[in-house]
């Protein structure tokens, strides 16, 4: 692509404010058990650190991902169609995104959507001055909440959603549902959503990515107190509350906890929280698929698979969907996923210990 410079950026800034951020924090604190949003990690801080798990030899995910789009890209962007609009939900540094923006056909615009305004504004400019003249149109947003899309200067063919990284996976099923349903409702029929979702795997490869040796993870978990110090004058002793992360076979999930290494009390906006010793805070929950129950979860949500592209070790998976003409309603969404679950413990009680163990489903 081009190195000249691009056209000026201009940011469609609908970022949380502070009061958001305070009156969510201490919701999450007040209930039983606690837990905070897995969105409040990506401050600027929170999110250089996330760059550097990314990084990490235990941290499977970028890896496998960014290799299974290298080797399909060909594919993925035929797929894709020419002079589509790219929108990249939590999109970071954006470095996935240059694999497409490199082989799509004369795309139209591209659209980054992240919660960290530093993050966001810097990878946007960087794409600005290496794809002039592709419109940039940079979103800095909670994608959980409402909004409207930027609409580019030249009329798309199509509008694409990428979603990589198994961000998905930090939803609860229900609620996974709901946001595919919800993304279905920004696209016409024929639109597309290439998606990353991990996949299962051992429990010791899954230990070892969110358990990295140099603490990197623990200290992306750590920096939600830091961050509360900061932002909200909480009284958190970082030294007073450890991570943890374990994986819970039975729901098919890893689980991001802090957890308090004392009975105390931390206050923050005038409120006061009390901890005992090993409570715990839940701050993210991460699904791992099967592929074929992921791939209905997201037909109930009102998107036809396309293609499905897996690493050779089976560690990850890329997907491509596109929009039905009819969008399921929740309701429906809910009993096509209570039916699966109970469908699931029928096949389970059937099946032997050691099949259970490898293809547990996702709905237990």
């Amino acid at each position: 692509m081009k190195t000249e410079p691009g056209s000026e950026i201009v940011l469609n800034d609908l970022a949380p404010t502070s009061a958001n951020f305070q009156s969510e924090f201490i919701a999450g604190l007040k209930r039983h058990p606690k837990s905070l949003p897995c969105k409040f990690f990506y401050d600027e801080r929170g999110s250089t650190l996330f760059d550097d798990i990314c990084e990490l030899k235990e941290y499977y995910l970028t890896r496998t991902e960014t290799k299974i789009l290298h080797d399909n890209i060909e594919e993925i962007c035929a797929i894709c169609g020419s002079d589509c609009v790219l929108v990249e939900l939590g999109s970071g540094k954006s470095s996935k995104t240059r694999l497409l923006l490199d082989h799509l056909e004369t795309p139209v615009a591209y659209v980054p959507i992240d919660i960290s305004r530093p993050h966001l504004l810097r990878a946007a400019e960087a794409i600005n001055g290496d794809y002039f003249p592709l419109q940039i149109l940079p979103v800095c947003a909670d994608y959980n909440q409402p909004l409207t899309l930027p609409v580019p200067a030249r009329i798309p063919k199509r509008k694409v959603i990428f979603f990589p990284g198994s961000t998905i996976g930090n939803f609860e099923p229900r609620q996974a549902a709901a946001f595919l349903r919800r993304l279905a409702t920004w696209c016409q029929p024929g639109d597309g959503l290439l998606i990353g979702v991990d996949l299962q795997k051992s429990r010791n490869i899954l230990h070892a990515a969110y358990n990295d040796t140099r603490g990197v993870t623990a200290a992306f978990n750590l920096n939600l107190l830091r961050r509360a110090n900061r932002e909200i004058g909480a009284s958190f002793i970082l030294e007073q509350f450890r991570h943890r992360a374990i994986y819970d076979e039975a729901n098919g999930r890893i689980e991001m906890h802090l957890v308090s290494q004392c009975q105390q009390r931390v206050v923050l906006a005038g409120e006061e929280i009390r901890f005992d010793e090993e409570e715990t805070i839940t701050t993210e929950y991460s699904y791992k698929y099967r592929e074929e129950a992921f791939r209905a979860l997201a037909s109930a949500a009102g998107w036809r698979a396309q293609r499905t592209w897996i690493d050779e070790h089976r560690l990850f998976s890329v997907h491509y969907f596109r929009r039905r003409n009819f969008v399921a309603h929740p309701l429906e969404i809910s009993r096509n996923l209570l039916q699966r679950r109970e469908k699931t413990r029928k096949i389970r009680g059937s099946s032997s210990q050691c099949i259970r163990q490898r293809e547990r489903s996702l709905f237990p």
